[in-house]
């Protein structure tokens, strides 16, 4: 006899359980998914809708670049269908955990495969015309694990598709409000660059070149004589990394200081709870301080 998928035998079980034990089957998800972390996983459940499980291995929060993962992520992934991740080098610790997780059912999906990567840089998502190719990749998919939800994946991905587009149009209109020399930042770790390039903000320089490495006071002592040549008005960090190191620029370079940004992961308020509302966020947090 023919192997059943594992959507169909996850109900069947469900099903035969429910009976021996003389209760009604309660509903099961059409496919547990995981996604690498929170930025990633907002994308995803807005194609999934509510019949699929999806959970994010790096917690709301904190940083995807330096995560320790735990052995319930682990677990997670030992009973998942779909995996997401970006790639690039961002999640550098995930390929140990999959193979600790001895999956061999799992699809794994890296959402910046194919598309424009910038010198390394792994933060394709914070441009929401590129955030669109990942919507397209999550809709495919998850079409393939699923073959019977295909047409809500497909109407839930063109739906928010158009959302994005809304979005991409928003930002720059509002960025068209900053005076054009004043659209230049100095931010702590460069998860800008996407974002800057699409909507015509420069980024002037970073303050950690590489996740955990501390710069010299050689380059503290460049990064102020950039924010002076080029009238940065503001160092721009997140809320999950220390902002001691941003003050301290700020401080010397005579400018303010902004430490709420949100990229890698969303925010622990309702003004941040998915990919949209982040991005609306943080332009408004950017425009703000830039005019």
């Amino acid at each position: 006899m023919p192997s059943l998928p594992r959507t169909v035998l996850r109900v069947v079980t469900a099903v035969a359980l429910a009976a021996a034990l003389g209760a009604s089957p309660s509903p099961r998800p059409r496919l547990e998914v995981v996604a690498s972390f929170s930025t990633i996983g907002s994308l995803v459940r807005a194609v999934a809708g509510p019949s699929v499980a999806v959970s994010d291995l790096v917690p709301t929060g904190a940083s995807p670049e330096d995560y320790q993962p735990t052995p319930s992520d682990v677990r997670r992934l030992r009973d998942a269908d779909v995996l997401f991740e970006n790639g690039v080098g961002l999640e550098a610790w995930l390929d140990r955990t999959v193979r600790n997780a001895a999956n061999p059912h799992i699809q794994t999906v890296v959402l910046s495969e194919g598309l424009p990567v910038k010198d390394g840089n792994p933060h394709l998502w914070m441009d929401p015309v590129l955030a669109k190719r990942y919507v397209a990749k999550i809709a495919g998919a998850l079409s393939k694990a699923d073959p019977d939800g295909r047409e809500g994946y497909q109407s839930r991905a063109r739906a928010y598709e158009k959302q994005l587009d809304a979005l991409q149009r928003d930002i720059a209109r509002q960025i068209a409000t900053i005076p054009a020399d004043r659209r230049t930042m100095i931010v702590f770790h460069n998860a800008w660059e996407y974002y800057n390039d699409r909507f015509g903000i420069r980024t002037v320089g970073v303050i950690e070149t590489s996740p955990g490495q501390e710069p010299s006071p050689q380059a503290i002592a460049d990064l102020v004589r950039l924010a002076r040549r080029y009238h940065v008005r503001a160092v721009f960090a997140e809320p999950e990394y220390s902002p001691k190191l941003a003050q301290a620029l700020a401080e010397s370079a005579g400018i303010a200081t902004v430490t709420n940004l949100y990229d890698d992961s969303l925010g622990n308020v309702p003004q941040v709870h998915d990919y949209p509302s982040m991005l609306r966020y943080d332009t408004k947090t950017i425009v703000d301080a830039l005019k």
